[in-house]
């Protein structure tokens, strides 16, 4: 007979490893490429030693004279704080108990809940590696008696509860988080039932607001647009460190002459090379017209992650919506780590069960959990194109 003790063996088990490799392997090619490690991470911390250049340790000198003077290397630290991920995924009474009648139904029950979660994860995941850490997910650009309008619904789904800060980055106390009803795409217009919108317009949100999905500011992992935004990256400022500022262009209409110029400026800036190149959809697209207008052949490449790529001299070209429009990023992903205090494992009671009920509710739930933050090593190594015209 299939029990709530069965359920928790089975997420134990079994489910556990499957949910690892699709998330870490599986959610985004981007970060199937960079490596997880436990490696620099100190208590609740990530401590990373990075060097601001090299020594002149060789130099040439004459046949009797004296040996070149050593210079010791220029050390600096990079510190920032592990991010709390969460996934949590939830089971009804009812549905537990209709899957009793069979262990095909209480598999179908799991595999059903597992997906869910494998997708909300990727998703989410996949956003915050292009976030800049604050978990924002739009500008607000107008609110009308009707709809709101944002800049960008990328990282927007239906039934997502998302929170308001005001145009000095301060979150708007007194609103409460509000669900999303609906979202137009191709007029970047977001719903929300009509008390919530009329409350939403009596706290003053209007342009200038942005949308996010927490509660509070910096509690996501550290992705790409912070390399390129923040004057204070890990606890570094940029002003002080050239080593810390990535290479950025702007850029009208992408030719393959723009992509080759930002590859050699990275290689001669950082010494290294590119070897991943990520883009918006539209950035994609414009480049795939620009190979068609000129009668360039489109090769394509299959990445290790199951994912299909343009080839760009032996360098993928990966297009993903989460990645800002008009945008082309350049990026070593060895320069990258994925700093862990553990894998994903399941948040665990006193009991050692990882399915609990709801206090009051017939509904039990169970919770993924991972301390990670994303730090780049060698921000220099890194580059990006921007306010590209899409197609």
């Amino acid at each position: 007979m299939i029990t709530l003790q069965t359920a928790d063996n089975a997420l134990k088990s079994f489910y556990l490893d499957a949910v690892k490799d699709s998330i870490d392997m599986k959610a985004n090619p981007l970060l199937a490429k960079i490596e997880k490690t436990t490696q620099d991470v100190y208590g609740k911390d990530v401590k990373k030693l990075f060097r601001r250049g090299f020594a002149s340790n060789v130099c040439a000198g004459t046949e009797t004279g004296d040996l070149p003077a050593t210079n010791s290397n220029d050390y600096g630290v990079m510190v920032s704080t592990l991010k709390n991920l969460y996934g949590t995924l939830e089971i009804s009474d009812k549905a537990l108990r209709a899957a009793q009648g069979g262990d095909g139904a209480f598999v179908n029950l799991l595999n059903d809940e597992m997906q869910h979660l494998i997708k909300s994860a990727s998703f989410n995941l996949g956003r915050m590696l292009f976030g800049d850490g604050s978990g924002k997910l739009a500008n607000v650009l107008e609110v009308d008696a009707d709809t709101m309008f944002v800049d960008s619904v990328n990282c927007l789904v239906e039934g997502m509860n998302v929170y308001f800060y005001n145009s000095k980055g301060e979150r708007i106390s007194n609103l409460a988080s509000k669900k999303i009803q609906k979202i137009d795409r191709v007029n970047k217009t977001v719903y929300f039932n009509s008390d919530d919108l009329l409350e939403i317009k009596m706290a003053g949100v209007t342009l200038g607001c942005t949308v996010s999905l927490q509660p509070a500011k910096a509690d996501e992992i550290t992705g790409l647009e912070a390399l390129f935004s923040a004057q204070t990256l890990y606890g570094v400022s940029k002003n002080e460190n050239s080593i810390m500022n990535p290479c950025m262009e702007e850029c009208e209409d992408i030719t393959i002459g723009d992509i080759q110029k930002m590859i050699d400026t990275i290689e001669e800036t950082s010494g290294d090379k590119v070897n991943f190149i990520v883009c918006s959809w539209g950035v994609k697209r414009a480049l795939v017209e620009h190979f068609r207008e000129n009668h360039m052949t489109t090769n394509s490449m299959e990445l290790n992650s199951g994912y299909t790529a343009l080839n760009f001299d032996g360098i993928p070209i990966v297009a993903d919506r989460f990645c800002p429009s008009g945008t082309m990023y350049f990026l070593n992903t060895n320069d990258f780590k994925l700093h862990q205090l553990c894998d994903w494992e399941w948040l665990e009671g006193e009991d050692g069960k990882v399915l609990k009920q709801v206090p009051g509710k017939p509904v039990y739930t169970a919770t993924l959990v991972k301390y990670a933050e994303l730090i780049c090593e060698r921000p220099c190594g890194q580059g990006k194109l921007y306010n590209i015209t899409e197609r």
